[in-house]
């Protein structure tokens, strides 16, 4: 009995301390993953802060040239209608002037521009 015994107290101690270190083990790993969980957590949630951030300076950005683009298009136009204005002033001069010193040439002029109007709206 003593050989069996001490045998089986042996493998029972041996199983038990193997158990043991093999719990421990097990609890190292799970801890070892909670911290990795963490981490990832951590990296990720930096990541989306930062992606965040660039997004709305992107977006920022793009709406400050898109004012810019619109304030020069506006500046832009005006001039252009200025510039129209200018030479609608300038033609109406220019004809009040020709109608005033040739008046006979002007309605023989209106007179052959009508004809023709007249004859290439007819075909």
């Amino acid at each position: 009995m003593s050989a069996t015994s001490t045998e089986a107290g042996m493998s029972d101690w041996t199983d038990k301390a193997t158990r043991e270190r093999l719990e421990k083990d097990v609890a190292a790993v799970k801890s070892d993953i909670a911290a990795l969980t963490d981490q990832i957590t951590d990296a990720l949630n930096s990541f989306a802060n930062s992606t965040s951030r660039q997004a709305r300076r992107g977006y920022r950005q793009a709406r400050e040239n898109m004012d810019t683009a619109i304030d020069d298009v506006s500046e832009r136009g005006g001039a252009m209608m200025d510039a129209a204005q200018e030479a609608y002033g300038s033609i109406e001069e220019t004809l009040e002037d020709a109608i005033t010193q040739r008046p006979l040439a002007t309605v023989g002029l209106a007179l052959g521009i009508g004809f023709l109007i007249g004859a290439a709206w007819r075909r």
